[in-house]
């Protein structure tokens, strides 16, 4: 039961947290791909550098086990990218957001992004069989981590990582200022 309740309510913190960021926003979503409201962008990418710390010290202290590794296929991931990208950039909203707004009673949740969602979820569902064989063994890695592909600590690449964050996010605000409207 523990296992259905934990993803649940951390689930459901997470949209919490989105809705008080005001990050389940149409206008804020779409200004990331505009450049022009980069806030959505700033939480992601320092959600992962924290996540990705907060799990590698409890890992380190023994208070958690190794997380599951999915088994690495880069055609399958490239595919798959483009595809979430592109419904994301039309839509304006990614899941989580089209069932935060949604929550919120915003009607394009409702009429466009949900059935969206659920379509997309179905269409994947009937077409992984046919597709995932021939998409997963190009580029077929297994299940590694790329401070295992580089034999280097977890921490030197969580510390590279941080640094392209950083590198990111000042990059992009900067590109994002020089925008004359």
């Amino acid at each position: 039961m523990l296992e259905i309740v934990k993803p649940l309510v951390l689930g459901f913190l997470f949209g919490w947290a989105l809705h008080k960021a005001g990050l389940t926003h149409y206008a804020r979503i779409v200004g990331v791909y505009r450049l022009r409201d980069l806030t959505v962008l700033r939480f992601m990418l320092t959600a992962l550098v924290v996540g990705a710390a907060v799990i590698q010290l409890g890992l380190d202290a023994g208070f958690a086990a190794s997380p599951t590794i999915p088994s690495t296929a880069l055609l399958a991931n490239l595919v798959g990218g483009v595809v979430f990208g592109v419904g994301m950039a039309t839509a304006g909203y990614c899941p989580g957001t089209i069932v935060a707004e949604a929550g919120e009673g915003r009607l394009d949740a409702w009429v466009g992004g949900l059935p969206g969602l659920l379509v997309g979820a179905v269409a994947f569902g009937l077409l992984q069989p046919v597709i995932m064989p021939t998409l997963s063994r190009v580029g077929a890695l297994g299940h590694v981590t790329l401070a295992g592909l580089l034999g280097a600590s977890p921490w030197l690449v969580l510390l590279v990582f941080s640094q392209a964050v950083v590198l990111t996010l000042l990059l992009v605000s900067r590109l994002g200022r020089s925008d004359p409207q």
